[in-house]
């Protein structure tokens, strides 16, 4: 029978429940192939430990008594979260060089929170889109310019590299391989048994605006202070202009830069901020909730609201509202 092999590495800080929650799920998509008409691999799963020579160690294998190609034959090699402060260049460099070696063989990489800074290490995401968690995304930003950091999604497929969000999307990233390797139906009966959605959530659902204020620009933190104070609201850019003491054309082109937004666009986002709170902590009609952010036109809020949160109000609060 083939069978396709993923590691998962476990580098310094690695969550471990992710590790065997991701074990489990391929022993548990195996099952779902026994009564398939086509033949289909079995996914065999292999944990290894890169030693200080970069030379990966087998530390667990499914298969063990199968032949074996050696620990760099796998085709995919996941990186999955950590619950330590990210993974240092010097720590990681080892690791990375082996990935690229790998990955030049044709394995897939894929990582799963924090293990995107071990991507990042690789220099493949040069030109690429990735995610990791919506909190890390400045950071990860800062250690790999060259990629695009899109944390409102959850999963991004490129392919040859997959990254996902948040800690718990390691669910998502494995049924989404289940997808790959055993295809749909041994995907959704993985789901309908472990009582999980299928893939198709984005990472902007869950999480809240972290604007940017290490940027430097003493004038535009000023703005932002400011911004911040009103929530948003009331906020003309003669107003903002003069919060930061510069001529407007000169404040727009410098808050642009130093926020990464349009200070419409941020003045939007803290509304929104102030919205999902009020959306999940309150039971105020969403007419009420829009007027208390600044929206005198109920329809205009919805709009913005879902073009940033990708849910409606009323979506947001049937799933959050505590």
């Amino acid at each position: 029978m083939t069978q396709t092999a993923i590691g998962i590495v476990l580098y310094p800080g690695v969550q471990m429940s992710a590790v065997l929650g991701l074990t489990d799920l391929f022993a548990l998509s195996n099952r779902f192939t026994q009564d398939a008409v086509e033949v289909l691999p079995q996914l065999r799963v292999r944990h290894l430990r890169i030693d200080s020579a970069a030379d990966a160690c087998v530390v667990f294998d499914t298969d063990a008594t199968s032949d074996d190609e050696g620990p760099s034959r796998c085709d995919v090699l996941l990186l999955p979260p950590s619950l330590e402060p990210t993974l240092g260049v010097d720590a990681g460099a080892p690791i990375a060089r082996w990935l690229c070696q790998r990955h030049a063989e044709g394995s897939i990489l894929a990582s799963v929170c924090g293990g995107a800074f071990l991507l990042a290490e690789t220099g493949l995401l040069a030109g690429r889109s990735v995610t990791t968690h919506w909190t890390y995304a400045q950071a990860l930003q800062d250690r790999c310019p060259d990629a695009r950091v899109d944390v409102d999604r959850l999963i991004v497929d490129g392919g040859d590299i997959i990254s996902a969000g948040g800690l718990m999307s390691w669910i998502d990233l494995g049924l989404i391989l289940v997808n790959r390797f055993l295809g749909p139906v041994a995907m959704a009966r993985t789901a309908r048994m472990m009582l999980v959605d299928l893939p198709g959530r984005e990472q902007r659902f869950y999480s809240g605006f972290v604007p940017c204020l290490s940027h430097g620009d003493g004038a535009i933190l000023k703005a932002q202070h400011y911004l911040q104070a009103q929530e948003g609201r009331d906020t003309g850019l003669a107003i903002l202009a003069e919060q930061a003491g510069l001529e407007k054309r000169t404040f727009l082109r410098r808050f642009q830069k130093a926020t990464g937004l349009t200070a419409t666009e941020y003045a939007q986002r803290l509304r929104v901020a102030k919205a999902q709170e009020l959306l999940q902590f309150s039971q105020q009609p969403v007419e009420r909730v829009a007027w208390q952010v600044g929206y005198s036109d109920p329809g205009a809020f919805r709009k913005v609201f879902h073009r940033i949160v990708g849910l409606t109000p009323s979506e947001y609060r049937q799933r959050f509202c505590a």
